[in-house]
Formats: C-alpha cells, structure tokens, sequence
C-alpha cells in the first residue's frame, strides 16, 4: 500500500501557476495509475486528470484542459500537477490518489489518498 503525501498548494491570484507534488512511499509506485483530484465547498469531488503508470495514458477534464499538466517521475516516486491560468472557480482541495489501474482513477476508485493540498485563487 502506498502513502501519498501532497504539497505545493496556496494562494495565488487569478492568472497565476501552481505546481502541486504528490511523493509516494511503498512498494509499486511504477504499477499505479496516480490522479489529481479536487473538492470546492458544496461541490462533488471532481477527477482532474489521470496518468498511467509509465505515462502513457492521460486524461483531463475539460475544465482544466489546456491549463493543467500531469507528469510523473518514477525514479523519485513523484507525481507533479502544473496549474497554470488559474482561475477562482479552481479553488479547491486537491487530492492525489493511487490505484492499480487507469480505468479506476478515470471512475474515482482509488486504493490510496492522500491528505490534500489546499488551492486557493483570489485576488
């Protein structure tokens, strides 16, 4: 079972980047598909995006196309959410997840979560 931890979070003003991390601990790092997730008061939890286990496979909500990039360095056991434009609609907990497969984290079955990161954008 992997222990997720995520950083990077704050505050930004509209326009601005972010870049959150998600550092995984435990066996089997490279045979997980990790995600970014994120939860806005009163709003369902959301799946920003996913990636498979050697990156192979991505997948992005519309609300954050074009503005949010997901990569992943297995050597250090590191996944990385780059935020850009961001906007206050983004604010949110951000969560990073993990699972055994892709198709999992597109559905939000993750096996392991971390604590979250808070996201705030405000000017």
């Amino acid at each position: 079972q992997l222990q997720l931890v995520e950083s990077g979070g704050g505050l930004v003003q509209p326009g601005g980047s972010l870049r959150l991390s998600c550092l995984a601990s435990g066996y089997g790092f490279d045979y997980y598909a990790v995600g970014w997730f994120r939860q806005a008061p009163g709003k369902e939890r959301e799946v920003i995006v996913c990636i498979s286990p050697t990156s192979s496979m991505t997948n992005y909500a519309d609300s954050v196309k074009g503005r949010f990039t997901i990569s992943r360095d297995n050597a250090k056991n590191t996944v990385y959410l780059q935020m850009n434009s961001l906007e206050p609609e983004d604010t949110a907990d951000y969560y990073c997840a993990a699972a055994e497969l892709f198709e999992r984290c597109v559905s939000g079955r993750m096996r392991n979560w971390g604590k979250g990161t808070l996201v705030t954008v405000s000017s």
